[in-house]
């Protein structure tokens, strides 16, 4: 029986959709997706980058740029960051359901670079501080889920 394993390989279009808010936190995010790019030998416009207001209208644009045919995969980036209020919950839920539904949808790649914390110090940790940088990780998460899909139709 076969085993497949997707690779850091570049395997077509790619779209990287990032909230503004918290911006100084999905700046760094989108810099870290920006380097699982480049490792994969992703040519720099082979990658296109659309900003939203927030995480919570992520999940609209991917879908639209889904129904557009044009990307092999997604790159969600965004910081929900707890508050006072049940807000959190509500933003970081739906933007969570929104990017499966496209993935399952439409069987492609959409990887959930979207923070959720409870402070800005966990957010800023995850952005290139002392966990490392999730906007790298969802990169690199997405772009070998397309290698592997691209593997797998080869031999069908």
């Amino acid at each position: 029986m076969p085993e497949y394993e997707g690779r850091l390989q570049a395997r077509g279009r790619l779209a990287i959709v990032v909230a503004r808010y918290n911006e100084v936190i999905t700046g760094k995010l989108l810099d870290g997706a920006r380097q699982a790019c480049t490792e994969a030998g992703y040519a720099p416009d082979d990658v296109d980058v659309c900003w939203v207001s927030g995480a919570f209208e992520i999940p609209a644009v991917v879908a639209s740029l889904a129904q557009s045919s044009r990307y092999e995969l997604f790159v969600a980036l965004g910081a929900v960051i707890r508050g006072e209020t049940p807000h959190f919950e509500f933003v970081a839920g739906e933007t969570a359901r929104g990017l499966n539904a496209t993935a399952v949808e439409w069987g492609i790649p959409v990887a959930f670079g979207v923070l959720t914390v409870d402070t800005f110090e966990q957010a800023a940790a995850r952005a290139g501080g002392s966990a490392g940088n999730k906007g790298y990780e969802a990169a690199a998460a997405a772009i070998c889920a397309a290698d592997l899909l691209a593997q797998i139709e080869e031999q069908a």
